[in-house]
C-alpha cells in the first residue's frame, strides 16, 4: 500500500483513457443492484493489475458502501453509483484519484510522527508512539465521518503505521487489537478521554521494539 512503490500519474487524458477502458467492465444497473457485493470485481481486478493492490480501496466509501467504514466520498456503491457506462466510470476514476490522495496523505502523517529508528524503544520515548496513534485516530474518525464500521479502517491505518516503522505484522496486529478493540463504535467519533486511553495502551504495547 506504500505510495512510493507503485508511481501513479492521473493527468486529464490519462484520466479520460482510464474511463474508457473501464468502461466496458462495468455491471449494469439491474446487476449492480442484484449482486452489490460482486458486481464491481471486473473493475477491481483491472485497476489491482494495472496499478498494484493498493487500487483495491478505490471503492471503499464513507458509510455503508460496498466495503463499510472508508474515505471515498466520489463513489457511494454500485447500487447507487452505477448508472450507464458514459456517466458512471469517470466517477471510478475519480473515486481511485481520491483514494490514492488519501493513501499519500497518509505517508506524510507517517512521516511527520514516526518515532526515532534503530534504537530500543525507551519509556521516554513512548509519547512518540502516543502522539502518533492520537493523531491518526483523530484523522481517520475525520476522513470517515465516524460512520458504520469506521473502526475497522482505522486499525488498518494503525497497522500500516507500525508496519512503515518495522514492526512485523503480527506484533503489529497485536499491539492494534489490545489497544483499539471494542473501544470504538459505529455511527460516533471516540471523545478525548478513549482516545487518550487508546493511545496510551497503544504506546505501552511497543516497548522493546527496535
Amino acid at each position: 500500500m506504500d505510495p512510493a512503490r507503485h508511481p501513479f500519474e492521473m493527468d486529464d487524458d490519462v484520466a479520460e483513457e482510464l474511463a474508457s477502458l473501464v468502461a466496458p467492465l462495468l455491471p449494469s444497473a439491474e446487476v449492480a443492484l442484484e449482486d452489490r457485493r460482486r458486481s464491481l470485481d471486473p473493475v477491481t481486478e483491472f485497476l489491482v493489475g494495472r496499478y498494484g493492490r493498493w487500487a483495491c480501496g478505490w471503492n471503499w466509501s464513507v458509510g455503508e458502501g460496498d466495503i463499510d467504514g472508508g474515505v471515498v466520498e466520489a463513489w457511494c456503491c454500485s447500487s447507487d453509483s452505477v448508472t450507464t457506462p458514459e456517466a458512471t466510470a469517470p466517477l471510478v476514476v475519480e473515486a481511485l484519484r481520491e483514494w490514492r490522495g488519501w493513501l499519500e496523505d497518509l505517508t506524510g502523517r507517517f512521516a511527520a510522527v514516526a518515532p526515532p529508528r534503530n534504537r530500543p524503544v525507551l519509556s521516554a520515548d513512548l509519547w512518540y508512539w502516543e502522539r502518533a496513534c492520537t493523531r491518526l485516530v483523530t484523522v481517520v474518525a475525520d476522513r470517515t465521518q465516524a460512520e458504520s464500521g469506521w473502526y475497522g479502517h482505522c486499525m488498518q491505518v494503525l497497522r500500516w503505521f507500525l508496519a512503515s516503522n518495522g514492526v512485523d505484522e503480527g506484533r503489529a496486529e497485536e499491539v492494534v487489537e489490545n489497544a483499539v478493540g471494542g473501544r470504538f463504535g459505529s455511527w460516533i467519533a471516540p471523545d478525548v478521554l478513549v482516545v487518550d486511553a487508546v493511545s496510551s495502551r497503544f504506546a505501552r504495547g511497543l516497548g522493546g521494539i527496535r
